[in-house]
């Protein structure tokens, strides 16, 4: 549930803000409605909160050495050695890729030192290098005096005396472009600075490395100057006013907050004591009130996932936790659909709750969520005898006796016919698992609009909500006739004297005069049905969209059955290998490879389907926006 929340406008002496803010913090009570401050002071924390986090991020996560402690001060200190650290090695990698580019490029000329060429031409001997086509090189006049130093495939390259008096300076101004550019200095002292930049290099590693074992320290040192900024921001985001009484003037400092209804006694005995002013009203839909959810331990398994997601529903909206995780995990089932898959998921996620029990921890909620997600699968594989994508037929018979019939892949030639079909009509395994997923669809819409019934049971806007589930029963069997079976599901179909066809037009009907009616209801029902009728567009397609909707569903079926195709597939790739010792290693590669990509596949369907499916079309038959955001109590 969304735990009830009052809002509270708390007001002290101007001159007791820090003290006030203090002990507020030591309550641990409120979530205070401040999000900007200002001044020099948060600024700097500001700054600092930013070098902790690139400091952390350099380091890792140091799990893999002893932790050590430090106070804050020092993890400040330690945290610019590491940046400063950082970008030095920064500076050096790029001195040392420059350095080995440049020695690569005369890697071919041997050994080169422009100081001994320098006193050569000192002596008027002035050497030039050049690397040309042999075609030119064939070319040069016989004026230019040159000593051949090696061919390669690059051309020939050659030295030319160019202090020689014969030399045309024309003919050598004609090869500038072949000439060789000497280094600073020579290649050796390069090759030499080159490995004591390496060499510092690592050392900054291995220093990074030693200082790895602060991770923790440096943590906490962020956490209490992410809190020294959040008491900063509230401080000097406060508002303020001067006020007078007679000769006399004062000033008060005031903000607004949000308290659980259930602490507003502590607060107010808290603001007796402190002689503080206290406005306790109820929450208003212009608030922007947090969410603080409160469910028993098995549903808040989810919230690891909503976490994830970022999902918060609003203060005045619904919490679907419950609703969330049970289609969830059927949805996670028949996405993934396979009982083995199902079994490598199990496994996955029994290690580490193993080693908390064994450990006598806490066990993880997302290791919990992930064995439940495993648990669906292997029972969607067991309901369905799917398993590794296995043909049925090789499959043990006690396997194959505990699937459901009408959905398993035993049977998935039978033509299964209901009592009105003619002989020869029915419905097809794959047809029925289609059925399953738009009654899926008809259950979690319903809900949504039950749901909103019971809001507006005091109103007779709950007619429009029953309206609506009207319409989602008499879409649900046009879904079924028009995509599924319509032989089957014919609109002439008549079971017991009822006309099927006109039932679920009927319904269709009657669904959308009382939605079109009473959906809107304020004050009066003329005023509703004026302001369906500004919106009329948006209402005829509200229609379509149920049917949408609905059909939606059947992605559960489709990425189900892709899945179960490609694990077939590898199955059918790897097994001529198995029979062969010689490949037996590659189909074994061949198998963890397919299966284990066709699971990361599944992992994201998951993701973009069966989430979508919660989070939006379910959430929009609630009228959902999950543009809540989270209670957060001002502690310590």
């Amino acid at each position: 549930m969304i735990v009830p929340m009052k809002k509270i406008t708390l007001i002290a002496a101007a001159d007791k803000k820090t003290k006030t803010l203090k002990k507020l913090r030591g309550l641990g009570l409120m979530h205070v409605e401040i999000t900007e401050g200002s001044g020099e002071r948060l600024d700097g924390l500001a700054r600092d909160i930013s070098l902790m986090d690139n400091a952390l991020y350099f380091l890792g996560d140091g799990k893999s050495t002893e932790q050590k402690a430090i106070d804050s001060s020092e993890a400040l200190d330690l945290a610019n050695k590491v940046i400063s650290l950082t970008e030095e090695r920064k500076e050096l990698f790029n001195k040392a890729g420059a350095l080995e580019a440049e020695l690569e490029s005369f890697r071919d000329w041997g050994d080169i030192d422009p100081e001994l060429l320098k006193e050569l031409e000192e002596k008027n001997i002035k050497l030039g290098f050049y690397q040309m086509p042999l075609s030119e090189y064939k070319a040069l006049s016989e004026k230019i005096r040159t000593v051949r130093l090696d061919k390669t495939k690059a051309g020939v390259k050659l030295c030319i005396m160019e202090s020689d008096g014969e030399n045309d300076s024309e003919l050598l101004a004609a090869l500038r472009q072949y000439r060789l550019t000497l280094p600073v200095v020579s290649t050796k002292k390069m090759a030499a600075g080159l490995a004591d930049e390496r060499k510092r290099i690592e050392d900054i590693d291995k220093e990074l490395l030693s200082y790895s074992a602060y991770v923790n320290a440096l943590k906490k040192a962020r956490g209490f100057l992410e809190g020294e900024a959040e008491f900063e921001t509230y401080a000097t985001g406060m508002s303020e006013e001067e006020l007078s009484q007679g000769s006399s003037a004062y000033s008060i400092c005031y903000f607004t907050g949000y308290v659980e209804a259930e602490n507003v006694d502590k607060l107010k005995q808290a603001a007796t004591e402190n002689k503080w002013g206290l406005i306790c009203e109820e929450p208003c839909p212009e608030d922007k009130v947090p969410t603080k959810l409160k469910n028993n331990r098995f549903v808040s398994l989810i919230y690891p996932l909503t976490d994830f997601l970022g999902t918060v529903p609003g203060y005045f909206e619904y919490d679907i936790s419950a609703w969330f995780l049970m289609f969830i995990l059927i949805f996670f089932g028949i996405i993934f659909g396979d009982g083995g898959y199902g079994l490598l998921i199990c496994g996955v996620a029994a290690v580490p709750i193993i080693g908390s029990i064994a450990k006598k921890k806490p066990v993880q909620p997302m290791m919990l969520l992930i064995g439940l997600f495993g648990l669906a699968t292997v029972l969607w594989g067991t309901l369905t005898c799917t398993w590794f994508g296995i043909s049925p037929e090789y499959l043990p018979h006690w396997l194959k006796a505990l699937s459901v019939p009408v959905i398993s892949n035993v049977y998935a030639d039978t033509l299964w016919t209901l009592p009105w079909t003619e002989s020869g009509v029915g419905l097809t395994t794959s047809q029925n698992v289609q059925i399953l997923c738009f009654t899926l669809a008809l259950i979690q819409l319903s809900v949504a609009h039950l749901m909103g019934a019971a809001r507006n049971r005091r109103s007779v806007r709950m007619l429009g909500d029953i309206g609506s589930v009207l319409q989602l029963l008499g879409m649900y069997y046009l879904v079924l006739s028009l995509v599924v079976n319509p032989q089957v599901f014919s609109f002439g179909l008549v079971i017991g004297g009822i006309p099927v066809g006109t039932v679920t037009l009927g319904l269709i009907g009657l669904g959308f005069v009382m939605s079109f009616v009473f959906s809107n209801y304020e004050s009066s029902i003329g005023k509703s049905i004026a302001a369906s009728m500004k919106n009329i567009v948006s209402v005829l397609l509200g229609v379509v969209n149920v049917f949408s909707d609905i059909v939606s569903y059947i992605r559960l079926w489709a990425v189900g059955l892709a899945g179960a195709a490609i694990s077939a597939t590898v199955n059918e790739m790897a097994g001529p290998f198995l029979g062969n010792l010689m490949f037996m290693v590659f189909a074994i590669i061949l198998l963890v490879f397919g299966h284990g990509l066709n699971m990361i596949l599944n992992v994201l369907s998951v993701i973009v389907h069966g989430i979508r499916l919660n989070t939006l079309e379910f959430s929009s038959h609630l009228d959902m926006s999950w543009s809540g955001h989270k209670f957060k109590a001002f502690k310590e």
